[in-house]
């Protein structure tokens, strides 16, 4: 199933977005993995899912892809979380299973969250009957990006490797789940505000493979929860 929702604002947006996870995730059974998206526009959705009644000792709180700096980081896609969602909710912390960015290479960093989505998973190999996560949060950039998969570079072509390190992109270093894993999902949500993302929202919504964000094909369900600004309405 692919559905798009259309919200006539950012605080619509958020509130559906909260409502709808919380209910997911009240209707499952068992262990319930959500990977978080980064940058500013999930935030006023990660408050309000901090004061929902979610069945916390359950949930499991994974990333698409983290900036190669220090958790504290202004940059942090974990710092961003852990303000507006995780350091606000009864959230056990053995949980949150955060990408690792101290002591350690990028390529190192990418191999230790492989293995340590591995371990959640319980095998070597992703089953496409049983997906890794329960929900895949995503955002899109101006370029079509999305998690840290940017245009032309190799990270597109893995089919092997859960998570990569990605180089010469950004100033930073990035960590990103590859194709194989983020579209491991039961159900998977663009997060898409603003008219700066129109292009890239309907060239993704389009299947246009030429943007990393229209190369994703999830193995469940797939959401575009986006305002009017986005959608250019």
């Amino acid at each position: 199933m692919i559905e798009t929702r259309v919200f006539e604002d950012a605080e619509a947006f958020a509130r559906h977005a909260a409502q709808w996870l919380c209910e997911l995730a009240l209707r499952s059974a068992g262990k319930f993995a959500i990977s978080l998206s980064g940058g500013s526009t999930p935030r006023r959705f990660y408050e309000l899912l901090a004061e929902a009644p979610l069945p916390w000792n359950r949930v499991h709180w994974f990333w698409g892809d983290e900036r190669f700096v220090p958790p504290d980081h202004p940059d942090s896609n974990y710092r961003m979380a852990r303000e507006a969602l995780l350091s606000r909710a009864p959230v056990p912390g053995a949980n949150v299973h955060a990408i690792p960015t101290e002591r350690i290479s990028p390529k190192e960093a990418a191999s230790a969250y492989e293995a340590t989505l591995k371990r959640f998973y319980g095998a070597e190999m992703l089953l496409p009957q049983r997906p890794l996560f329960d929900v895949m949060l995503l955002g899109i950039g101006d370029d079509g990006h999305t998690a840290s998969l940017f245009p032309g570079h190799a990270a597109l072509e893995e089919e092997r490797r859960w998570v990569v390190a990605v180089h010469g992109v950004k100033a930073q270093a990035r960590i990103t789940l590859t194709y194989p894993a983020l579209q491991s999902s039961r159900e998977s949500a663009f997060l898409v505000t603003g008219g700066a993302k129109r292009e890239a929202l309907r060239r993704a919504r389009a299947g246009d493979r030429g943007i990393p964000a229209g190369r994703l094909r999830p193995a469940g369900n797939l959401h575009w929860f986006v305002d009017r600004a986005a959608a250019g309405q």
